[in-house]
């Protein structure tokens, strides 16, 4: 019967999470040393056309 090697798949894990965190940190510096950039990379925002805007309900316009 084969026997698992644990340490081997514990080890695995523990440089995955290693990397992963490596990865975040060097996003954050990268973001942080190059504000500008980010604006750019960002998706543009859209204007709502007046369409979708929701019209006011009588329940919602101030009686008199």
């Amino acid at each position: 019967m084969v026997k698992v090697n644990y340490q081997y798949e514990k080890r695995k894990k523990e440089l995955d999470k290693k990397r992963k965190k490596d990865e975040k940190l060097r996003q954050k510096q990268q973001k942080k040393n190059n504000p500008q950039n980010t604006a750019q990379d960002a998706p543009p925002v859209e204007e709502i056309p007046p369409q979708m805007i929701p019209a006011e309900t009588p329940a919602e316009t101030p009686q008199k």
